[in-house]
């Protein structure tokens, strides 16, 4: 039996495991052993931002049980981080205790980036008091503590999570300020107008920001000053300057490692018994911070290591991000900082700021190679189906950016979509997977989820998930 070790037990590590199980439930042929460094079972970090608004309870993000490990044949250790990775002796150290290998999954994921800001950290180089960073299910807790109506809170960042944290701080009452050092939000995924009319919705929904602007120093109580000679008053600081990819452990065990842990098509670091997924890995020069393409390693890497297919290769993932922030539709996906001008390019844009709706198209050769849209959900779901399976775009774009005109394929009800649509973009699940689950048995939202894991990633598919669920209940009903 081959024995494989997981460091790391968030959404990366976690996923690697279940995967193996479903590969190999009985564990007649691998041994699955996750070590994670936090008390908690595996929890949905994707969900964190609900938690903080306070539509989801902790408990509501958790992707594992307390039974989960006993009742899928893993060794699962909690609260004790690993120290070293021996890659002569395939061991690793947990304190005193060491952990043998045949195959090593680092999935250690990513930690939060704090701007050198005087006074942000203690002398023990811990953040500050009142200051609190935005990455685990700790820090949440942290956070609600002290977010109580009328409290005046700052948000170092501006960018997807500091803006999801800071919908959800403004949706408990919070006086919430957004410092961010760019002149638009969301800089990776938005160009300037769409940056622009999102900072229009939100101070609409009580955020206010400060653009363009460094925090220069931080006075616990007080609260942030800025490079302008401003300041933000602020009982509580929330830090969301983006994260770095926990590679430490790689380095010291001389693996390569650039901004992350560097990993071939068959997730190999440069140690072909260490592998490497999630936000520590870094494929084909890209350090991926969403959920996606870690759960798409995940299940290439269980296909390698259970030899249900050794031949499985990660060929890269292309990505849709969305805002998770209440009353806020938008979506991003592709290569969008194209110019209007652009002569390989077809790129056509619409503003309309007082709405709260702004949509970006790029074409190449018919086909969508980025877009950004914001305030108009129908539009948003045409184009990432054309987006995700390479269909020609209608020749009316402006009715398509204004989300009025369909592909020819496109989904007017659950009816008319196409077995082969994705629904689920974070697990990669279509159409014809969910009819496939129901028709099997999974007849409420809850089992299809368990089955196909649909709607357990970000959740922006919900409603899509319920109304396929609804449609096969009342097309399809199950006999007696």
């Amino acid at each position: 039996m081959r024995n494989v070790v997981i460091v790391g037990y968030g959404m990366a590590g976690a996923r690697l495991a279940d995967e193996i199980r479903r590969r190999d439930p009985k564990a007649e042929r691998v041994s699955v052993t996750v070590l994670g460094d936090e008390a908690h079972h595996a929890y949905n970090r994707v969900l964190l931002s609900s938690v903080v608004a306070g539509s989801l309870t902790p408990e509501a993000v958790r992707l594992h049980d307390t039974d989960w490990a006993a009742e899928h044949h893993v060794d699962l250790r909690l609260g004790g981080g690993v120290t070293k990775i021996d890659r002569t002796r395939r061991v690793v150290h947990v304190g005193d205790t060491e952990v043998p290998y045949d195959s090593l999954v680092l999935a250690t994921g990513a930690r939060s980036w704090v701007p050198p800001t005087p006074g942000l950290l203690d002398g023990n180089g811990e953040l500050a008091p009142g200051a609190v960073a935005f990455r685990s299910l700790d820090d949440c807790a942290r956070i609600v503590a002290k977010a109580s109506p009328g409290t005046p809170v700052a948000v170092l960042g501006g960018g997807l999570l500091g803006l999801e944290a800071a919908r959800g701080l403004a949706g408990r009452g919070c006086l919430v300020t957004v410092v961010h050092p760019v002149g638009h939000l969301m800089e990776r995924q938005l160009d300037a107008g769409a940056g622009r009319v999102l900072a229009t919705t939100l101070q609409g929904l009580g955020i206010e920001f400060r653009l363009g602007a460094l925090a220069t120093g931080y006075t616990p109580g007080e609260g942030l000053e800025l490079n302008d000679g401003t300041h933000v008053p602020a009982d509580l600081v929330v830090v969301s300057a983006g994260v770095r990819a926990e590679t430490s452990l790689a380095d010291e065990a001389g693996l390569d490692v650039d901004r992350g842990i560097l990993v071939d098509d068959a997730l190999r670091t440069s140690d072909p018994r260490v592998h490497a997924i999630g936000d520590c890995a870094q494929h084909v020069g890209t350090v991926s911070g969403l959920v996606q393409p870690a759960w798409e390693q995940a299940a290439v890497l269980a296909d390698r290591l259970t030899g249900v297919a050794p031949a499985a290769r990660y060929a890269g993932t292309t990505v849709v991000t969305r805002l998770k922030a209440r009353d806020v539709d938008l979506a991003a996906l592709g290569d969008v900082h194209v110019d209007v001008d652009s002569a390989d390019d077809e790129v056509l844009c619409f503003q309309d700021p007082a709405r709260g709706r702004y949509a970006k198209l790029v074409l190449r050769d018919d086909r969508v190679t980025g877009a950004i849209v914001l305030g108009a959900p129908d539009a948003a779901a045409a184009i990432t189906q054309l987006y995700d399976r390479g269909l020609p775009a209608p020749t009316d774009r402006l009715a398509l950016l204004l989300g009025r005109a369909l592909p020819a394929e496109n989904v007017a009800s659950p009816a008319d979509l196409p077995a082969a649509a994705v629904v689920c973009r974070c697990n990669t699940v279509s159409k014809g997977q969910l009819v496939g689950a129901w028709r099997a048995g999974a007849t409420t939202l809850s089992s299809i989820a368990e089955v196909t894991r649909a709607g357990t990633g970000c959740g922006g598919c919900k409603d899509a998930v319920c109304g396929i669920v609804d449609w096969l209940a009342a097309s399809q009903p199950q006999s007696a």
